[in-house]
């Protein structure tokens, strides 16, 4: 299964159209406040430290150059080319490598298991942004590259940050400019309920060694002027210990 034809295009017209300018997009935050504090949840978990890292769904790269500076074999995996692209031409010294995949092909995620091995996975904000029918396969693909060594981290806007979404694109001067961009091109963030996540992670075979909550930062900025921040959940997930 692959996932729809809509949802690729509207990911590939979105990451055309996106701001080249670093924080151009709303949720493309600098590291320090993503990945940086989310390794530090992240690490204490990790059975295998030094297996290569995933970055699924790793849009422009952002996150992915600041994992190549602490691992020597990352992988920045997604399906769009125009992200890929932006995602390369940041990165001229090739610290990570960048693969078109989609993780919702289980056919390509093995394939990407039996080049690599088992591997640590780090997934931001992909399932809310899915469709409800692609979620189960991410999580499954989250399973298939972990083996019985790796660990992943998924993070995902909770439910709570749902009608924070919608009281901002209902504001009388419209959403935020970048959330507006987001909308406009039909994705949907912030849908995913946060009971069903750990379903989908033991319907893969996989058990939440740890979780907890953390704010999302993102780029942009409600109309008082302070930095729109959305609750999320993360999890780690691996094989029982």
């Amino acid at each position: 299964m692959s996932v729809s034809e809509r949802y690729k295009e509207a990911w590939e017209s979105f990451w055309e159209d996106a701001s080249p300018e670093p924080g151009g997009v709303f949720w493309d935050s600098e590291p320090a406040l993503t990945a940086g504090l989310h390794l530090a949840l992240f690490e204490p978990e990790l059975a295998a430290p030094d297996l290569p890292m995933v970055d699924l769904g790793c849009g422009n790269g952002t996150q992915t150059r600041f994992l190549a500076d602490r691992y020597p074999k990352v992988v920045g995996a997604d399906l769009s080319a125009a992200a890929l692209g932006r995602a390369r031409g940041a990165d001229p010294a090739g610290q990570a490598d960048y693969r078109e995949l989609d993780a919702t092909d289980n056919v390509q995620m093995s394939v990407l298991h039996a080049e690599l091995g088992d591997v640590n996975v780090y997934m931001r904000g992909v399932l809310h942004q899915s469709e409800p029918t692609d979620r189960q396969l991410l999580v499954d693909a989250i399973a298939a590259l972990v083996g019985e060594r790796g660990r992943g981290f998924v993070v995902e806007l909770s439910e709570r940050a749902r009608p924070i979404l919608e009281e901002l694109a209902a504001a009388p001067t419209g959403p935020p400019p970048k959330l507006g961009e987001v909308f406009s091109h039909g994705i949907a963030p912030g849908e995913v309920s946060d009971e069903v996540v750990p379903e989908y992670v033991a319907s893969a075979g996989l058990s939440v060694l740890a979780a907890g909550e953390l704010p999302l930062v993102t780029t942009d900025f409600s109309a008082d002027g302070g930095r729109i921040e959305l609750p999320s959940t993360w999890l780690v997930v691996g094989r029982a210990k």
